[in-house]
């Protein structure tokens, strides 16, 4: 058994604005979310859609998990144009000024990355290049098991994995330079697969190390789970 990625999940305290500014950066149409919130539906290979979730709460901190974006479809300047007339701003998060990408960050302030032309960690990805992630090599071998997808980098402490069918890698590396406090604006949203069971699938990732991260409340909702390295992501009811 495993489940699918149905969705990344932006928490925002004006989610319209936030999906409005990522539609027109990726070419992504909107559509009505069957939970709350907005979502766009990718127009590529990408896999899962974006969802965009009200929240009160402000952000205060770099996010562990941001999207690279590559020149492997159109010029790198051309994509950074683009975003900053929707709304991005140029932003310093220590990158040095011989690297060749260009840090980014949303309406909301969510970081994002555009690659230089000829990467070629990603030269076979599309234009979401890679979801990457701040975080230990054993979350790598995690989220490996538990999507069934392969890992496709795997050396000095950073990992990638990239499902069979295509779209974005997700890697994981580094560390933060602040502690985790608060809940994570980015999260993970998993949907068992045809004919799967929610309790079967959330027993299943606790026993490659997640948590639940909910109280245990129930199993006809979401469930809040989070990985070894304490990132939350939410185990979805099967579709009725």
């Amino acid at each position: 058994m495993t489940v699918n990625l149905a969705a990344l999940c932006f928490d925002a305290n004006e989610p319209l604005l936030v999906a409005r500014f990522w539609g027109g950066v990726l070419g992504w149409e909107m559509a009505d979310d069957a939970e709350e919130g907005i979502a766009l539906l990718p127009s590529d290979d990408t896999g899962f859609r974006l969802r965009f979730l009200p929240s009160q709460e402000e952000k205060t901190a770099q996010n562990y998990m941001h999207f690279d974006l590559t020149s492997n479809l159109q010029p790198q300047q051309e994509t950074v144009e683009r975003a900053l007339r929707l709304g991005a701003r140029h932003i310093d998060i220590g990158q040095r000024p011989d690297e060749g990408h260009m840090v980014l960050a949303d309406p909301e302030g969510n970081e994002f990355c555009v690659i230089e032309a000829g990467n070629k960690f990603l030269a076979e990805c599309g234009f979401i290049g890679a979801v990457s992630c701040i975080g230990s090599q054993e979350v790598g071998y995690f989220w490996s098991k538990a999507l069934g997808w392969p890992l496709v980098w795997d050396q000095n402490q950073e990992t990638a994995i990239r499902s069979p069918h295509g779209g974005p890698k997700i890697t994981w590396g580094g560390q933060l330079r602040m502690p985790k406090t608060g809940k994570d604006r980015l999260h993970f949203d998993l949907a068992p697969g045809a004919h799967g069971d929610q309790q079967a699938e959330v027993d299943r990732l606790v026993s490659f190390g997640a948590t639940r991260a909910d109280g245990g409340q129930g199993d006809v909702r979401p469930v809040v789970m989070a990985d070894p390295d304490g990132r939350e992501f939410c185990v979805l009811p099967p579709q009725s």
